[in-house]
């Protein structure tokens, strides 16, 4: 396979280029455009239907508050909530998070992770594309694991899109903190923004409400419009794939399984109200639905109004008082998860789909104190002095389940303040690693281009965790 990418390379960018350059000319096209774009890139054919949902937490969650409490630290670090009893023998976890501890035999958790990107930016393209620069930068210089694993395993027509986001990673204020980079916008994924949870949510481009007949007929007249550059793509030998991928966005529209698997109302009261009525946990239970419909990438962030005021994990003193904000989210966090890992093990997913719950970093050990800049949910009134825990880099958690995961275990360990990793330390290329084993894709010897057409490894010097199994 390696061999077969560096080949087509230079082929795979000149064609993208061409067809980017051509069908701007139309307006934005939408996935029907998106699809023929992957279908000129000639990557490789599917692997084994393995799935990946990553569930990210904008900001970057205290992991002294959530999986690595340190009870016996300082009162300047260790924060006024006990720990509790999980179902791991001398697992402790937060009391936040009661339901997860209830289900610890079904998970991993890794207690150290460590990079050098100190910024939001930084810290996500570490953790996503493996980026070792420890500056911000506004946009991804290399594509994150998602594109890698969406290109790689791209090349069959679907009735699902490979790759979807429901409320995706994209940004951080400004800044880009995730996407294809140079491999171009084909390999973005299908995004589901809004709230699912919402009465009368829809996901556009999915299902056919009453005005969909005429939407499907603007959509076939947009495909006449293409004749002429159709034409012009025949003779490079390109446009056999046109007709597939127009029939591949319309069998969105059109077909039961595209239609089913983005419609929560399917799912029983019981099964909705466990993973909780609000949008993380329904945005979840998309996510769920999506995988076992055979989508092999999901992403959901969880952020937003039930993060408290400002709307992520960035728990600074003057965004928000850093234990009310824990306080006030834990219980829509401990049930999304918890109701998400339950039903990957009790629908048979368990060894397919990996689940992982991360950001890009941990938060300070030693409290802060600064004052509000504005009050509001978990945010006293402007000038309040409140606590707050700031960017750690040097060690944070995070949560593997399914996946063939050994469950009940502690990966790695840090210091008593939780301050550094002292104890099997992890870094982003190990992380990459172990997402692309599950998917059965050899990072070890494959490759993709890079900017200028040269094959690249898709990991650097990392391995997979030996200790998830």
């Amino acid at each position: 396979m390696p061999e077969k990418i560096h080949q087509k390379s230079s082929s795979f960018l000149q064609r993208r280029a061409f067809l980017q350059a051509g069908l701007a000319a139309f307006g934005q096209l939408s996935l029907p455009g998106l699809l023929r774009l992957r279908a000129s890139a000639g990557g490789p054919q599917p692997g084994e239907r393995t799935a990946v949902i990553v569930v990210w937490l904008r900001g970057g969650a205290s992991h002294l508050e959530t999986y690595d409490p340190k009870p016996d630290a300082p009162a300047e670090y260790r924060g006024p909530y006990h720990t509790i009893a999980t179902r791991s023998p001398g697992l402790r976890f937060c009391e936040l998070l009661p339901r997860q501890a209830r289900l610890s035999h079904r998970f991993a958790v890794l207690r150290s992770l460590a990079h050098t990107g100190g910024g939001h930016p930084a810290g996500s393209l570490q953790v996503l594309s493996g980026d070792p620069d420890p500056q911000d930068k506004l946009k991804p210089a290399h594509p994150d694991f998602m594109t890698v694993a969406h290109y790689l395993r791209s090349g069959t027509p679907r009735k699902l899109p490979n790759y979807v986001g429901v409320n995706p990673i994209t940004r951080y204020d400004s800044f880009t903190i995730a996407g294809p980079a140079y491999l171009g916008p084909s390999y973005e994924p299908f995004a589901v923004t809004g709230d699912p949870s919402a009465p009368g949510f829809r996901v556009p481009g999915v299902g056919m409400s009453s005005g969909g007949p005429q939407r499907l007929r603007e959509r076939l007249g947009l495909k006449q419009a293409f004749d002429g550059l159709r034409r012009d793509i025949d003779r490079s030998g390109a446009a056999g794939a046109m007709d597939r991928f127009e029939a591949q966005a319309m069998g969105l529209l059109t077909s039961r399984e595209a239609t089913g698997a983005f419609d929560l109302e399917r799912e029983s009261d019981r099964v909705r109200d466990r993973y909780g009525r609000n949008q993380w946990g329904q945005q979840l239970l998309m996510a769920r639905r999506l995988v076992e419909a055979g989508v092999e990438i999901v992403t959901t962030t969880l952020d937003g109004p039930l993060c408290g005021r400002v709307g992520n994990w960035d728990d600074h003193a003057v965004n928000h008082h850093v234990f009310e904000a824990l306080k006030y989210r834990a219980p829509f966090f401990d049930s999304a998860v918890s109701a998400l890992i339950e039903d990957i093990y009790d629908r048979g997913l368990d060894r397919r789909v990996l689940v992982v719950v991360t950001g890009e970093f941990g938060r300070t050990p030693r409290i802060s104190y600064v004052a509000s800049s504005g009050g509001g949910v978990a945010s006293g009134a402007e000038g309040t002095v409140q606590p707050g825990r700031d960017h750690w880099p040097r060690a944070g958690s995070m949560l593997f389940a399914g996946g063939g995961v050994a469950g009940g275990q502690v990966i790695g360990g840090t210091d008593a303040r939780g301050e550094d990793v002292v104890a099997r330390r992890i870094g982003p290329q190990d992380f990459l690693a172990t997402i692309y084993r599950h998917l059965a894709i050899d990072y070890e010897t494959v490759t993709i281009p890079d900017l200028t057409g040269r094959p690249i490894p898709i990991v650097k010097d990392g391995k997979a965790i030996h200790e998830l199994g």
